[in-house]
């Protein structure tokens, strides 16, 4: 009879298509290609949060580690290189003579709205041919671009305190780097280019110089180091959540039902 002809999945099928009745359960069948790129979409994700988090945990240890040697003694700069990294963030002293000829301004740095200058004049070193270049502080520049104020440093044996600074080598965004025709006014420090004009061998670091240090008139207001890890997490979090969102929305496209 007709009954005993059917098989097992017709009956099942026909079941399925009779009114009212429930519909198949969706099952999970990826295709390869998709797979594949969500897989590698994921891989990226992840790694990319991977590496804003660690980029967060680097800026915590810097400001931990920043704020420890602040709270240190000044260490005396010696007559060897310091190393730039170790240095950075460093608290230290340094004995010897302003060389006022070498002294030069670093363009565009405001202090309260005030347009200004930063005062760089190299520190030589007791005991060392190697120079020190003190930031001395900001400096008002009321008369504009043809002339540049006066800021003689002091002629007599000095002993600078500070913390070092490691300058960036990298050009500031949207800042130009064409040279001024005042060969003392630069955009920003460059410690090869003071070394090629100065020649002069130049500590690896800029000593940011201490605002009870000297009563020379300059303002000595440093910003304290820029805590960036907040940041970096948030940028973290949104990579995982990409993440996330690629797999849920993967696994939902890959449900399908039975034909």
């Amino acid at each position: 009879c007709y009954s005993c002809s059917c098989t097992s999945s017709d009956a099942a099928h026909a079941l399925n298509t009779l009114p009212g009745a429930p519909a198949p359960r969706r099952r999970y069948q990826p295709r390869l290609l998709p797979t594949l790129g969500a897989l590698a979409a994921l891989a990226a994700f992840v790694s990319l949060g991977a590496w804003q988090q660690g980029k967060a945990l680097r800026v915590e240890a810097q400001l931990a580690r920043a704020a420890a040697q602040a709270r240190l003694a000044p260490q005396p700069v010696g007559m060897q290189a310091l190393d730039a990294t170790q240095a950075d963030g460093a608290r230290f002293s340094a004995s010897g003579r302003y060389d006022g000829t070498h002294q030069f301004f670093i363009d565009n740095r405001q202090q309260d709205g005030v347009p200004g200058l930063h005062v760089i004049t190299p520190l030589k070193l007791d005991g060392s041919e190697r120079v020190l270049l003190v930031n001395r502080g900001w400096i008002g520049w009321p008369h504009g671009r043809g002339t540049l104020p006066e800021a003689p440093p002091p002629p007599a044996p000095v002993q600078v305190t500070g913390v070092a600074h490691a300058p960036s080598n990298k050009a500031m965004f949207l800042m130009s780097e064409r040279a001024d025709p005042n060969p003392r006014l630069w955009p920003r420090l460059d410690l090869a280019r003071y070394t090629e004009w100065a020649r002069q061998p130049v500590q690896p670091v800029v000593l940011l110089q201490d605002a009870d240090n000297a009563a020379d008139g300059l303002v000595r207001r440093w910003p304290a180091p820029e805590d960036r890890s907040l940041k970096h997490r948030g940028y973290a979090f949104q990579w995982w959540a990409m993440a996330a969102a690629l797999l849920v929305f993967h696994t939902v496209a890959s449900l399908r039902r039975p034909s």
